[in-house]
């Protein structure tokens, strides 16, 4: 009998561990649902009117935050493109040459179709070595899931699952309920936790649990509050966490305002233009997350020329090359306001990096 690898096995491991913080999750939801419905609503108060505000409020806060909690945690996120990845014969003549220079000439005929404007700090196209493909704008490899995220925010373990793309939006909402569920349960918990205090309430168990309903509440308040302001910042901002920590590298430097619209398109760029969809946990971003609109890009010499009419590049994927997806129309009026845009002129497109495109870095 084979014995088992070793690597699989750590694997396995640890993908059960991660699991605890989601079952840490769940169980103190758990808990004061109980002791909120049960021992607060229940068993102490007693105005009927004011008991069924409770529970309603409560309810409709607790489903969406579950909901919400849910679709971040179950939302696969999304993978580049097959165009992005290297074929089989470009991988064998990737493998095969030593020179640099011909590696260089690779590269350079697999991303003139492509949108890709990013690069390394060095310079260097953002290559990624384990997935054997070009990243897309704004894409990096997650160490966790072992795979290449489009537009990755972070890994979450509170989720259990990576935040990018596909569920940033679901992230924001889930934000957005938790807190308002942790703030509604300390404000009406509030006036039952000062009767304990001064006993104007009879000895029963309710009041433990009333107490501790308050600390815990507001506790993941306060914790909550945080987070969410600072994700509300790189929203406005249009930038990731990975992003805020280190700007993204263009042709001609690095900015960390490169991916910036203005700061309701950016908005619109996770939410979506329907307004009826912004509070609810499904799919309304805008894009298709291999390729955003930027202000800040000239045209590389190894790339596809802008379409006749437009000065400038327009790196949402509206360049008739890049056909692997068409943007939607939403992400396209992204892209209408010509004065987003800002044509480099020659004597500052010289001072740039010398031959960008050609040089193989994968990216730290």
């Amino acid at each position: 009998m084979t014995p088992p690898d070793p690597r699989s096995v750590r694997r396995r491991c640890q993908r059960a561990f991660s699991w605890i913080p989601v079952i840490f999750i769940s169980g103190v939801v758990a808990w004061s649902y109980y002791a909120y419905v049960v021992q607060l609503c229940v068993e102490t108060v007693r105005n009927i009117g004011e008991k069924i505000v409770y529970l309603l409020a409560y309810h409709v806060l607790f489903i969406m935050f579950a909901w919400t909690y849910w679709q971040t945690m179950f939302t696969k996120p999304m993978n580049p493109l097959k165009e992005f990845h290297l074929s089989y014969s470009d991988k064998q003549l990737l493998d095969s040459e030593d020179r640099l220079e011909s590696q260089q000439e690779i590269l350079r005929r697999i991303v003139k179709d492509l949108p890709v404007f990013t690069r390394t700090v060095s310079g260097a196209i953002r290559f990624c070595n384990h997935c054997l493909l070009v990243k897309p704008d704004r894409c990096h490899h997650c160490s966790v899931c072992d795979k290449c995220i489009l537009k990755m925010d972070h890994h979450c373990p509170w989720v259990n699952n990576c935040v990018g793309f596909s569920n940033y939006k679901f992230f924001m909402l889930f934000l957005v309920y938790s807190l308002l569920y942790c703030l509604f349960i300390t404000a009406t918990d509030l006036q039952y936790f000062i009767q304990v205090w001064t006993n104007g309430l009879p000895d029963t168990q309710a009041k433990f649990h009333i107490m501790f309903l308050l600390f815990a509440a507001s506790m993941f308040s306060v914790s909550l509050a945080s987070l969410f302001s600072y994700h509300c910042w790189l929203v406005c901002k249009n930038r990731s966490t990975l992003e805020a920590f280190r700007a993204p590298a263009f042709r001609h430097g690095t900015d960390k305002n490169g991916f910036s619209l203005g700061l309701s398109k950016n908005f619109r760029q996770v939410f979506g233009d329907e307004k009826k969809y912004w509070p609810l946990p499904v799919f309304s971003s805008l894009g298709d997350g291999c390729s955003f609109p930027t202000c800040l890009v000239n045209q590389d010499p190894e790339q596809p020329s802008a379409p006749s009419g437009h000065p400038c590049v327009k790196t949402g994927g509206t360049l008739h090359q890049f056909t692997s997806r068409s943007l939607q129309k939403s992400q396209s009026r992204l892209l209408n306001s010509e004065g987003l845009w800002r044509v480099v002129p020659e004597d500052e497109d010289k001072t740039g990096t010398s031959n960008p495109a050609v040089v193989v870095e994968n990216e730290s």
